[in-house]
């Protein structure tokens, strides 16, 4: 049986810590560092297709996703990007994940799914705007 308890809790946690871990994937690919492109060393030469693409995508969703910005969108197009690596790189060379090499995109792809369906949550910018549309509260007070 789930609570809810901590769920205002966990789940920007969840958010900000996928969307954090995603941008380090196009920091190592575009620049080089945290190990470079696939441990290389070495950063994505710039336009090449698709990995210098996907390295743009993986570090502006994951910062907006991190921040809680633009979440829905940003998530649905992180989410798919990795559908995308899932389905053309790693599913030619087997069928399940565990054997073709595509375990991180696939937690990928359905982790951003469920961010995009359920939203940023608190500690969100996308909550702080919508917060200050919806103007004072009951009592007269700023949300």
């Amino acid at each position: 049986m789930s609570s809810p308890r901590f769920a205002s809790i966990t789940w920007p946690l969840f958010r900000i810590v996928v969307g954090l871990l995603f941008a380090c994937h196009g920091v190592a690919s575009l620049f080089g560092l945290l190990g470079g492109a696939r441990g290389t060393g070495e950063p994505l030469q710039a336009g090449v297709w698709p990995g210098w693409y996907a390295a743009v995508i993986q570090l502006v969703c994951g910062l907006l996703v991190m921040i809680g910005l633009f979440t829905r969108p940003a998530a649905i197009l992180a989410s798919g990007s990795m559908a995308y690596a899932y389905f053309v790189v790693h599913q030619p060379d087997g069928l399940m994940p565990i054997e073709n090499g595509g375990v991180t995109p696939a937690l990928y792809a359905w982790s951003f799914l469920l961010i995009a369906a359920s939203g940023a949550g608190q500690w969100s910018v996308d909550t702080l705007i919508s917060s200050r549309r919806a103007g004072p509260d009951v009592a007269g007070e700023a949300v």
